[in-house]
């Protein structure tokens, strides 16, 4: 019997959402402890398509004005809701610094996570991307500083600025976010294992495992059907070719 393929993981999340990073630090506690093998494959979700990109602090509301109108909340509420965010996040061993964070719009970000996929690099550019928004204030919806960080992560920066001169990828992004809504995902993170279960929310390391070792137990073993080792196989093998 050959090696037993990997449980792919798909996950639909946005690098500017808080609790996907806090939720990408869970899985990877949860994936280190499962005894099997994983695939990750990062999906596109844009937690706001019309956001207008910043450059520097200053040039627009910042992230606690944007929270409180978004959720009708005081300043007051939505700067309390940051401190819960933030003191999560410093529990899986992250810096927030939401402060600083800059309103950008995703969508190029996430046409280089796809770049990075067909690179074997999507790992890479997609933390590379949450820690700089989350932790360096750094603004991911401008195109020089996604230059730098893709290049940063492992990217060739003509590769990147290619992507980003022109629609590469982009229809990439839009089926992600299509397929979201016909598995009827509203939010984000959403992890989906093996085509078999979908987890909603930033759950925590121990229920992730337990998801991740229930689809690998649930694998239906392979059923043979034919003569293996019989002589009568019409196939070819490392020796050669029947005759």
């Amino acid at each position: 019997m050959g090696a037993v393929a990997p449980l792919t993981v798909e996950i639909w999340s946005d690098v500017v959402c808080p609790w996907c990073y806090i939720g990408k630090r869970r899985f990877e506690a949860a994936a280190e402890q499962f005894d099997g093998e994983v695939e990750v494959v990062w999906r596109s979700f844009e937690l706001d398509p019309h956001a207008e990109s910043v450059r520097a602090a200053g040039e627009g509301p910042d992230h606690a004005d944007l929270l409180a109108a978004k959720y009708a909340m005081s300043r007051a509420q939505a700067e309390a809701a940051i401190g819960s965010v933030t003191q999560a996040a410093a529990g899986e061993g992250l810096d927030f610094h939401l402060d600083v964070s800059l309103r950008s719009n995703t969508f190029d970000a996430h046409r280089l996570i796809h770049l990075a996929a067909a690179r074997g690099l999507q790992g890479a550019v997609k933390e590379h991307l949450m820690r700089a928004y989350f932790s360096e204030g750094a603004p991911v919806g401008d195109r020089d500083t996604l230059v730098r960080l893709a290049a940063e992560a492992g990217l060739d920066a003509a590769d990147v600025e290619k992507v980003l001169d022109t629609d590469e990828h982009a229809d990439a992004v839009r089926a992600d976010e299509a397929e979201a809504r016909a598995l009827g995902i509203t939010g984000v993170p959403f992890f989906v294992v093996d085509r078999s279960y979908g987890v909603s929310g930033a759950q925590p390391a121990d229920q992730l495992l337990a998801v991740l070792e229930r689809a690998w137990s649930e694998r239906a073993p392979l059923t043979l059907v034919g003569g293996a080792g019989s002589g009568t196989d019409e196939a070819c093998g490392p020796d050669g070719c029947p005759a």
